[in-house]
């Protein structure tokens, strides 16, 4: 930069006309669009929710930075594509941050600096932490107007890989990695968040599958005594204690079954049927579908396990799931068990799309409370998308391409005596979308 004049050099001249490239522009953000997720936290409540499950210990007198406002900026950053704690310093000043957490964007103090984020996130125990997954849930159970008929939980695991010493983290052999393997638990139909648990890097067994169950559900049946709930995942979930609990406490579960030779034998009609059809001309892939009643050496009984037996090119293969609903074994498997791939899309927003993989924390207790403000994040976007009319194309977008467009804008801030001026670029190409979430904010339930 000239020290004299503060231009930028090494830009070239544009129709023969010098490039000055100046910071001079004022006080400015990039990151306008946060002010639209501000406005969803505050109907949602998240930080607070959270925040309340702390024990705060500080003098109060000498408190700059509550619970709930520095959480607020934590899940605020992360949702605008800033996951790293070290980013609250370089935006403690940003006029658009101050105004999210509701300071004034000029008269008003920084937000805190990344040294204060550090100790909140090593400030929760375990006590607190499920305090504040509980929370999470109760979030889950407020976002519905109305008491649903029927949800479908989702549940599945993903790697989370590790660099250090951190407290859980093993080696996973399918993986290649030392990780962690948090459980996911998604409501399907509307892909809201119910719980994210940080556990070590082992598939889980079926006492700990049984007891995610019981918490989650019970909580949920608390609030829904009467709400008809149905579990979905693949077999590592499909566990006999887990298949007895939601037995027990009528919830309807479709999981995967591994195969084995017992199976393989109950589907050799089918299969050999497939392989004629395919002979025959049926089909490049030809299909069939079954059911009948199993019982593994570990089950305490029989059970519905529904076959599909596929004959192609690469030969034959057969799939298994095991499910107490009723309803044809194709029906059963292609509509509702297949469609538990979408599962692994809202993980992949979860993990990619707002970085939830930074679990660099060497306490647990840290990087679970990570995973809640991820979580925060996670609801913020989606509550953004979910107010676009149904046939928008704002409806369908990835978090992502939501941060892009509707997040990250430039705006210039003006405080003045009687109101805040927020000018944001006459050439933004998405200004009718971001005017029409705007007004859709007030929707929201309180």
């Amino acid at each position: 930069m000239d020290e004299g004049t503060g231009i930028l050099p090494g830009l070239p001249p544009v129709a023969g006309k010098p490039v000055h490239l100046t910071f001079d522009g004022g006080r400015m953000t990039s990151d306008a669009g946060i002010l639209l997720l501000a406005a969803i936290e505050q109907r949602l409540g998240i930080a607070e929710r959270l925040a309340d499950c702390i024990e705060d210990r500080r003098d109060p007198d000498r408190v700059l930075h509550g619970l709930a406002e520095m959480i607020r900026y934590r899940a605020m950053l992360i949702a605008a594509g800033y996951p790293d704690g070290n980013d609250c310093d370089a935006l403690r000043s940003d006029p658009a941050f101050k105004m999210a957490v509701g300071r004034l964007p000029e008269s008003g103090d920084d937000l805190c600096s990344q040294p204060s984020i550090s100790r909140l996130e090593n400030l929760p125990g375990p006590v607190a932490l499920k305090r504040m997954m509980a929370a999470m849930v109760e979030l889950f159970c407020d976002s519905f107007e109305q008491v649903p008929r029927r949800i479908l939980l989702d549940i599945d695991d993903n790697e989370d890989r590790v660099h250090g010493g951190q407290q859980l983290a093993l080696f996973n052999a399918h993986y290649d990695s030392r990780c962690f393997l948090p459980i996911h638990i998604y409501e399907a139909t509307t892909g809201k968040p119910v719980a994210i648990i940080l556990r070590p890097g082992k598939t889980p067994d079926g006492s700990e599958v049984a007891l995610v169950l019981r918490h989650v559900i019970g909580r949920i049946r608390a609030r829904w005594p009467a709400v008809e709930i149905v579990v979905r995942g693949d077999s590592h979930y499909g566990r006999p204690e887990a298949m007895a609990w939601c037995e027990r406490k009528r919830i309807g579960y479709i999981f995967g079954l591994a195969g084995n030779s017992v199976l393989l034998r109950r589907v050799s009609p089918l299969a050999e049927d497939a392989a004629l059809g395919r002979i025959a001309g049926e089909a490049e892939k030809v299909r069939r579908y079954g059911d009948f009643r199993y019982a593994a050496k570990s089950w305490n009984a029989e059970r519905r396990v529904i076959a599909r037996v596929e004959a192609g090119t690469q030969g034959a293969d057969s799939r298994f799931i095991v499910t107490n609903l009723p309803g044809l074994p194709k029906t059963l498997y292609d509509k509702v068990y297949c469609a538990r791939g979408q599962a692994e899309n809202l993980i992949k927003a979860h993990k990619l799309h707002l970085a939830s993989d930074r679990t660099s924390c060497r306490k647990a207790t840290a990087n679970q409370f990570r995973l809640l403000i991820h979580t925060a994040a996670y609801w913020l976007l989606l509550s953004l998308r979910s107010l676009a009319a149904r046939n928008s194309f704002w409806r369908e977008a990835q978090f992502d391409t939501i941060r892009l467009c509707l997040i990250k804008v430039a705006g210039r801030v003006t405080e003045m005596v009687t109101r805040i001026k927020i000018a944001l670029p006459t050439a933004y190409p998405y200004q009718a979308g971001f005017a029409m979430l705007t007004g859709q904010i007030t929707k929201l339930p309180p």
